[in-house]
């Protein structure tokens, strides 16, 4: 799965990190910046310098959230998305589709490449819920498995 499908994952995953309180009462809104040092990326795979995610909705029906991923030459790049939550299938982009499923910490999501390839993870929070793990399992077309971290603090 490409660098991009993966980001869109841990922006997903990102989306139920708690957020200040809000009149809404949603706890998930917000913005939260990836933990570099804390963070086991799959090999090959290009390390940003930094990333962010910014929260618009985050309920049981949609997940709404904007990436801005900053890689090691000083470029920008921004993605948004804008799926539901409730555990089908949903074009991402052109040729991605993603599955997610909301718990009261926990976020559990599957992303579909065009051939293929998924990339599965869970994310939970830490007690205080300040910090955000995201595990995450990459699976090629030909079946070949690789781990991955992402731990992210609020911002």
């Amino acid at each position: 799965m490409n660098g991009l499908c993966r980001l869109a994952v841990i922006a997903l995953c990102l989306a139920l990190a708690p957020g200040s309180a809000r009149a809404d009462g949603s706890p998930f809104l917000g913005t939260w910046n990836w933990n570099r040092q804390q963070s086991r990326l799959p090999s090959g795979e290009s390390v940003p310098s930094a990333m962010t995610a910014e929260f618009s909705r985050v309920d049981a029906l949609h997940v709404k959230w904007s990436l801005t991923v900053t890689d090691a030459a000083g470029r920008r790049s921004i993605e948004a998305f804008d799926t539901p939550a409730n555990g089908e299938f949903y074009p991402i982009s052109n040729d991605t589709t993603a599955s997610v499923r909301l718990a009261e910490e926990t976020i559990v999501a599957t992303f579909k490449g065009p051939q293929g390839e998924t990339d599965a993870l869970t994310c939970t929070l830490s007690k205080d819920k300040r910090r955000m793990t995201c595990n995450g399992v990459l699976t090629d077309v030909g079946g070949k498995t690789e781990s991955y971290v992402d731990v992210f603090d609020r911002g």
